[in-house]
Formats: structure tokens, sequence, C-alpha cells
């Protein structure tokens, strides 16, 4: 048979080589993702379920203005500037834009340009001589079986990953910041309270021993005053140190060393609770981060079994050069030292053991693997929902109720004192009923924090808020 090759003028055979290679397609599986089971409402909402897409690019907007306080507004604005887990996502994040460029750029060719001399001689006389060479090359894979073109594609779904765990890096520390600003809010509030509760601890104190010294009640009353008083003293000392403990969390998490820090207390502090819509729409789900960046996962790795694929395949590169070579720098540029040369060269590997078919099943395996952690992602995520709805439900109907307890054993407590002052009842009742007292406001301040803490993971299990929709 004759070589049809031989009829085609010199510079055909590489661009019919060309042609081919540009003609060639992609293999591997296309993408799909990952079926989920979903239900159709939310069990403590009343929205519709509308099916996921990945939607963590939405506007959030500044979800803690919500709670309307103004020193929470500028702490969780310099979060974001600031702290040094957002600051390491943010260069996560370059870090795999800048390999989605590099991945990108193997799709073109490589040119390069070579000068040289060199002088060489020997022994005997031989005469010395100079050789001045200059030469532009270029090589160039062109991708015949998508392998290049996944590769960018993988790197991209890696990007797109990394700005997820950003965007969930910032949701993180935003929501940590609010948490320990409401606790330490809570804890000014309980503290006032504790300093109220040790000033009327002492005024009983006094009025203990004065009917000790006139010798109606025994000293055992005033010894129950002093423990009580004594007590509420080493408690408010340990509210101060969780304050001082929570102080420094939330100045890490602004990027400031705790001592150079401070965040004044506001005793008369009333929380504000943002209005939480119990028919929270499902298609908010989307906008959580986690879940943006685990679908995100599936794809490189789907992206990842083509390219193992493809190592089944030959790989095709195409490669010239020009240049010139002279004795001397005034001959280097003559028509008569200039050469040149095309190549075309194709490789297939015959035999390695099963290693190809083994990455493939490893890339599918991993594919397997992302998909998994995918559905658990977004079966988390319907559990953080459920779990936050029916928090704030309850916790509202439990401040009613705390409020009422603290109402009435607040009038308990100064009925029993009116009553020991007048000698009706033992100490022990007086004791009993303070403690009683306390107990019950301290539990609205708390019931207080709840509900705010509470609010702020439920806009963190929505993906940062209910707004923007």
């Amino acid at each position: 048979m004759k070589n049809p090759m031989r009829y085609l003028p010199p510079s055909k055979p590489l661009a019919l080589v060309l042609a081919l290679a540009l003609a060639g397609c992609a293999v591997g599986p296309a993408y799909q993702r990952p079926e989920v089971e979903t239900p159709v409402a939310f069990k403590e909402g009343a929205g519709e379920w509308v099916r996921a897409v990945p939607g963590d690019l939405l506007e959030r907007g500044p979800w803690w203005q919500l709670f309307n306080d103004a020193d929470l507004n500028e702490l969780a604005s310099r979060v974001e500037v600031s702290n040094q887990n957002v600051a390491a996502a943010v260069a996560a994040y370059a870090q795999a834009r800048a390999l989605v460029a590099e991945q990108r750029a193997s799709l073109f060719p490589t040119v390069s340009l070579d000068l040289g001399a060199t002088r060489s001689g020997g022994g005997g006389g031989a005469p010395t001589r100079n050789n001045y060479q200059i030469g532009i090359g270029g090589s160039w894979e062109p991708d015949v079986w998508g392998r290049l073109r996944r590769g960018v594609d993988s790197a991209s779904a890696g990007a797109q990953a990394s700005l997820a765990d950003l965007q969930a890096a910032k949701l993180s520390a935003q929501g940590e910041l609010a948490v320990d600003y409401f606790n330490i809010r809570s804890l000014d509030a309980a503290r006032a309270l504790q300093a109220d509760t040790i000033t009327g601890l002492e005024r009983t104190l006094k009025i203990t021993q004065n009917r000790y010294d006139a010798g109606v009640v025994a000293r055992t009353d005033v010894l129950q005053a002093q423990t009580q008083l004594a007590n509420a003293q080493a408690d408010q000392l340990g509210l101060e140190r969780q304050r001082a403990v929570l102080e420094h969390a939330i100045a890490v998490l602004v990027g400031k060393a705790p001592a150079n820090f401070t965040l004044p207390p506001r005793p008369a502090w009333a929380g504000v609770v943002p209005a939480i819509p119990f028919d929270v729409p499902s298609p908010l789900l989307q906008r959580r981060p986690d879940i943006a960046g685990a679908e995100r996962r599936v794809a490189q790795a789907n992206e990842q079994i083509g390219i193992a694929q493809a190592g089944y395949f030959p790989s095709l590169r195409l490669s010239g050069n020009i240049g010139q070579s002279a004795a001397t720098i005034g001959d280097l540029f003559k028509a008569s030292s200039m050469a040149w040369s095309v190549g075309v060269a194709l490789a297939q590997t015959i035999f390695n053991a099963g290693a190809t078919g083994a990455q493939v099943d490893r890339a599918r395996a991993a594919m397997d693997q992302a998909a998994a952690r995918y559905r658990q992602t977004v079966l988390s995520a319907f559990q953080d929902v459920e779990d936050q709805l029916v928090a704030a439900r309850i916790l509202e109907q439990q401040l009613v109720l705390r409020q009422q307890a603290a109402q009435a054993a607040t009038l308990v407590e100064q009925q029993v004192l009116n009553r020991y002052q007048a000698g009706q009842v033992n100490y022990t009742d007086v004791v009993s009923a303070q403690a009683t007292a306390q107990n019950a406001r301290r539990a609205v301040v708390q019931a207080q924090s709840d509900r705010q803490v509470a609010a702020v993971a439920l806009i963190q299990a929505l993906g940062g808020g209910w707004r923007g929709l």
C-alpha cells in the first residue's frame, strides 16, 4: 500500500496532525450533582422546600444589624478585615485562583528563547574556536482527550470551593463574635443583678445583726446572713472572671491582642432579638457556604476521573524551533547560518501493570467519598435549621414563664423578709426565699441571652440570615 503522506506537501502532514488534534473529544463522565433526599418542608417551619442549588454568593448583607446594637455592628465589621482565620482563608482562595491560572496556561504553547556562546580548543597547537547560538523554540500538547481542560475545570471547582470556605470562615467568625458579645452583655446584666443582690444581703445582714444585738434572734441567723453575703460576693468574682475570658476571646476575633482591647460594660443593656419568620422559605438553605463547598468538591472529584481515564489514550506533542549558529557574532545573523525544525511526537503507555486502571478506580472512589460528604453536609444543614427553629420558638415561651417566675419570687422574697422582721418566720425561710428569687432573676437574664444566641445560630444555619432574597 502506498503511503498517502508522500503526495502531501512538506507542511501538510503537520497541518493534518494539528487538525486531528483539534478535532479530539474529551473522555470522562459528565458532572451531575448528587441526589439528596429532601423534606417537603421544615418540620419546625411552614415554608415549602425547594431543591437546593448552592447559592453561597447571594448577598447576605450585614446580618448582625438585625440585633440593632451599635457596639456589635462595629466589632463585626472588623472581623472581615482583621480576623486571622479569615485572612488565612483569603490567602487560600488566592492560592486556588493562582492554580486555575496555572492550569489554564497548560492549554497554550510554550515558547522559549535560547542564547549561548562557547569557546573550545585543544592541545598540540589546535586552534581555538568560538561558537555563538541563538534560537527560538516552542512546544504544544494539544488537548486531544480533554485531560488539560478537565484539569482547568477541576482547579476552577477547587477555587469555587475555596471561596465557599472563605465565606464559611467569615460567617463562623462573625457568629462566634456575636455569641461571645451577647454572652458578655448577659454577664454585664448578671453582674448588675448580683450587685443588687449583694446590696440586699448587706442590708439583711445589718437587720439580722441588730436583731441579734437586741437578743431577738440567735447568732446562727447572723452566721447564715454572713454566709449568704460571702457566697454572693464570691459569685460576683466568678462573673468577673467569665467576662474577662469572653473579652479576651472577642479581642482575638477582631485581630487584637487581649491587652490592647477593652469592651466597656453596659449593666443596663437590654438585648434585641430579631423577629424570626417561622415560615422561613426553605430555599434560604441554598446560601450555606459549607453546602456550596461540598458540592464544588464533588465536581472537582468528577473531573479527576476524566483526567485519570485520559491515561488510557496516547499523548501528542508538537514542537518546533528556529535558530542560528556561527563562529562569529557578525555571521550569526546571516541567512546561511539559519536552521529550523518541526516535529510531532506520539506517546502511548503499553504496559504499566494496571496502574492506570488503579488511578481511575481511585478517582471514582474519591468521587463517591465527596458525594457522601456532600449529602451528609446537606442533611446536617437540615438538622441545624430544625434545631434552631424549635429553639427560637421554645426559648421565647420560656422567657415569658421565667419573667413570671421572677416576679412572683421577688414578691415572696420581700414578704418573707417583712415577716422575719416581724418575728413571724425563721431566718431559714428568708435564706430560701432570697436564693429562689436570685436564681429566678438570673434565669431571666440567661433566657434573654439564650434567645439571642439561638437567633445567631439560626442565622448561621441559614447561611447568613433571611434578607436579600
